[in-house]
């Protein structure tokens, strides 16, 4: 779904619904990090996405990881929680501009190759965590990225 994404921007429309997301920062026996890159917009993110109704975010990181990337995680900790409401997403063809509501996780990799779900990512791949400063990566995604690498035992709240 085509959206619009607007970052401490003065020209963002205000916010008509918070959508709780999981996201998670899952890393491999050798401590590379996956990511997928999103369909529309040619970015590197972690994989993720809605909560949906009856799951917990747990179950939904797990779910959304192995949904957009083919790799089945085990979340093991939190790794943040991000409620910045000058992120919001647009989708014009709904009329909802979204105040994100991010729970991002920890997990390890269980199984699987990354390869892309054709629909919402467009690729997916490991990263040795020093390749990743040179990956187009939205500012609020790379902010959540190095604060998990960076102090993987202290959950951030933003």
């Amino acid at each position: 779904m085509f959206r619009n994404e607007y970052y401490h921007d003065v020209d963002a429309p205000a916010a008509n619904s918070v959508t709780p997301t999981a996201f998670a920062v899952a890393r491999d026996d050798a401590g590379w990090v996956l990511l997928v890159r999103r369909a529309d917009t040619g970015l590197w993110e972690l994989p993720g996405g809605r909560v949906e109704l009856g799951e917990s975010a747990t179950v939904a990181a797990e779910r959304e990881v192995a949904e957009e990337s083919g790799v089945t995680v085990k979340v093991t900790r939190l790794a943040g929680v991000y409620t910045d409401p000058g992120h919001v997403m647009a989708y014009p063809s709904t009329g909802e501009i979204r105040q994100q509501f991010a729970v991002c996780f920890h997990a390890e990799a269980v199984t699987g190759l990354p390869h892309p779900d054709e629909q919402e990512t467009c690729d997916a791949a490991w990263f040795h965590p020093a390749r990743l400063h040179g990956l187009p990566i939205h500012p609020s995604m790379r902010l959540r990225i190095e604060q998990a690498l960076a102090q993987p035992d202290e959950p951030h709240l933003g």
